[in-house]
Order: structure tokens, then sequence, then C-alpha cells
């Protein structure tokens, strides 16, 4: 009985992830929806009511998938240590719109073939993930920094310009955060810019090597096919010389002297034996 129900959790937890997949999706599109409108109208008093009511929704919804899907883990303590960024997601807030990161995976074209839609992916998860982050950061760092006394974030495309400047590691420095929230922000973002660089860069020399490879493969398969015409010629010009010296072979004796010894020999010893017997006297 114990080990049936071992086996059966790891079905009972896709159930449930395949089941909450969409809505989970749905969730964070809210929250992430909401969000930026109350950051990008900075909203206030009473007016945040409403945003504030659907994110902290929005969180037990997390917190309860979470908490659900702990529980039918078969190894609770491996899945734990495999699903922080689940973890991150219910603890921080600004985080749960990355889950819109999955849709990405639902595009067909990118299953062409094993290779290419794993470098699809790669890519789709790379740029979705950038664009996210960046989207992300700059509300955060616009709602931490806009009343910061000296603070030169103040409006969303100087925030916006702030974070695709930050991920990119280029840092212009005509902007920069001078709160802890804004500067955390700006860690996070600058770590997840140096991981998306490696992971393009990682990508690209994929590509370029499969692109070599298929191309050596090409030509082997060219040059095996020209060796192998070339030995059936050499096959049937072997065959032709064969054909053309097994007649002659047959008709011209090589060792002449073998085959007409015994018969000169024989006429010679019958010519002999005449001869004396013509010589002897008569009586």
């Amino acid at each position: 009985m114990p080990a049936e129900t071992h086996n059966a959790a790891p079905q009972r937890l896709r159930l449930w992830e395949h089941a909450t997949e969409w809505p989970l999706i749905a969730a964070a599109t809210l929250f992430l929806s909401v969000y930026a409108w109350e950051v990008i109208a900075d909203l206030q008093g009473a007016d945040r009511r409403i945003p504030e009511t659907v994110m902290n929704t929005v969180w037990v919804i997390f917190a309860v998938d979470y908490c659900v899907r702990l529980v039918l883990a078969s190894h609770r303590r491996r899945w734990f240590a495999r699903h922080l960024p689940d973890l991150a997601m219910v603890a921080l807030p600004m985080l749960r719109p990355l889950r819109l990161v999955r849709l990405l995976t639902l595009i067909g074209v990118l299953q062409r073939s094993a290779g290419t839609a794993l470098r699809g992916r790669i890519t789709a998860y790379t740029a979705g993930s950038a664009a996210l982050l960046s989207f992300v950061a700059s509300l955060v760092v616009l709602d931490a920094e806009r009343a910061a006394p000296g603070a030169s974030i103040t409006t969303f495309p100087d925030a916006l310009w702030w974070s695709l400047v930050t991920i990119t590691t280029v840092g212009y420095g005509d902007l920069a955060p001078v709160t802890t929230v804004g500067r955390w922000t700006a860690v996070l973002l600058m770590i997840g810019g140096v991981a998306m660089i490696g992971i393009v860069t990682a990508t690209l020399a994929s590509w370029i090597v499969s692109l070599v490879t298929e191309e050596n493969a090409a030509q082997e398969a060219a040059t095996q096919a020209q060796v192998a015409a070339l030995q059936e010629q050499l096959a049937a010009l072997s065959e032709q010389l064969h054909g053309a010296l097994e007649p002659t072979s047959g008709d011209n004796n090589p060792h002449p002297d073998h085959d007409g010894a015994p018969a000169a020999g024989g006429r010679g010893s019958d010519e002999l034996l005449r001869l004396d017997s013509n010589q002897q006297p008569s009586d």
C-alpha cells in the first residue's frame, strides 16, 4: 500500500500542475496588469484599494499552489530544493509575472526538430525573460524612486531606459537609483543580464557548431558516395578484364614441352628400333 501511494504521488502532482497551468498564467497576467496600473498611474489612498486587493488575491493563489505541489511531491526536500524560484514568486510579489515565460513553450514553430526546438526554446525564454525583467524592474524602481529625495528616475520612460541600460550591462550612468530597493533591483537586474548574455552566446555558438557539423556531414556523405561509385567501376573493369583473358588462356599452352615431350620421345624410339633391326647381319 505505501508503494502504491509513493508511485501515485508524481502522477497526482503532474495532474495538478497541468490543471493549474493556465489559471496561474492568467493570475500572473492579472497581477502584472494591476501592478503596472498602480505604479504608472501613481494611485494613492482609496484608489489603491482595488489593485491591492487583486494583488493580495493573486498572492494567495500562488501560495496555495506552492503548498499543494509541495504536499503532492514524493520527495519534498528534493522538490523544495529544485523549486526555489517558485518560492521566490510567492515571497517576492514582483517575480510573479515571470510565470508568463511559460507561454513561450506553446509556440509550435519551435517544434520542428529536437536540436532547433531546444535552441528555439532557449532563445524564446531569453528574449521573454529579458523583456519581462526589464518591464518589472522598471515598475519596481519607479515605485521606489519616484518620491525619494534626489532621485533621477521619476517617470516610467526613464525607468524603462534605466532597466534596458542595466540589463545589457552598458551602464551609461545618466540615471541611477538612490534607494535601497532600487539598488537591490539593479543588482538582480545586472545578474540577470550577465546570465542572459551568456545564454545568448552559448546558443549562438551551438547554432554555428551545428551548421558546421551539418556541412561536414554532407561533404562526408558525398565523398563516401564517390568512393562507392569508384569501387563499383573498378569491380566492373576487373570483371571485363577477367572475361577477356579466359578464352586466350584455354587455346595457348604455356608449357608445350610437357605436353609434347612424351609423344616426340615415343616416335624417336620406334625409328631407332627399326634401324637396328635393318642393320643386323643375315645368317
